[in-house]
């Protein structure tokens, strides 16, 4: 095996890359709002995807503007949200496993770098049986500012070892890639959530992550 020429760096966003949680995360909501008899715009959940729940709570929602209730409407959510996952079960996407092999035999720092929840990560990260092929992780409590803000991809840089310039963010979500490019990395879209022609700001598109060798990975920093 080649060795690396350069630093590199694999940043994952979660949902939607590493699983696709879209459905537990559309009824957590819609349990939540049941409970709490609020009502869910139509479009709320495109709209939201890959956002903090602190900002679609009072921003897209209109739900509440109290600090302290935003806080426990956003815990509730993501207790229901693992009841959902326990319930029904969890996959990776197809080539998940595969890819995060490689980088592991190729010694390629990695990290997640989500606005999910830390306590829904670890949870899935043991059903899946993951632990270990993440270098760490940077969850929605590690950040005060959610996509498309770049912080929570450049806290993930720092943990990969790697500055932004020599990191790779895999993406989904638009707010993700925008957050992306604001931190100065690469970007590949991962085509889950939206078609391959409308991840138009991404360095490289793909359907699943196993498509790239680790070869492709350098080229794309080099």
């Amino acid at each position: 095996m080649s060795q690396t020429t350069s630093p590199l760096g694999i940043i994952f966003d979660w949902d939607g890359v590493i699983i696709d949680s879209s459905q537990q995360h559309e009824e957590s909501w819609e349990r939540l709002a049941e409970e709490e008899g609020k009502v869910l715009p139509s479009d709320h959940f495109t709209v939201g995807f890959g956002r903090k729940n602190e900002w679609i709570i009072p921003t897209l929602l209109k739900w509440t503007e109290d600090t302290d209730e935003i806080h426990q409407l956003s815990l509730r959510k993501e207790a229901l949200y693992r009841e959902v996952v326990m319930e029904k079960g969890l996959v990776a996407l197809p080539g998940v496993a595969e890819f995060l092999q490689r980088l592991k035999a190729a010694g390629i720092p990695s990290c997640v770098g989500s606005s999910t929840h830390r306590a829904n990560i670890d949870t899935i990260m043991g059903v899946l049986g993951f632990e270990g092929l993440f270098g760490g992780n940077v969850t929605a409590e590690d950040v005060s500012q959610g996509k498309p803000d770049p912080e929570v991809f450049l806290k993930a840089a720092t943990k990969t070892g790697c500055s932004p310039q020599h990191c790779i963010v895999f993406e989904d979500a638009m707010a993700g890639i925008e957050a992306a490019r604001a931190g100065g990395m690469k970007v590949v879209g991962v085509s889950t959530t939206h078609p391959a022609n409308e991840l138009t700001m991404t360095d490289r598109v793909v359907h699943r992550l196993d498509e790239l060798e680790i070869d492709d990975l350098r080229n794309l920093i080099d």
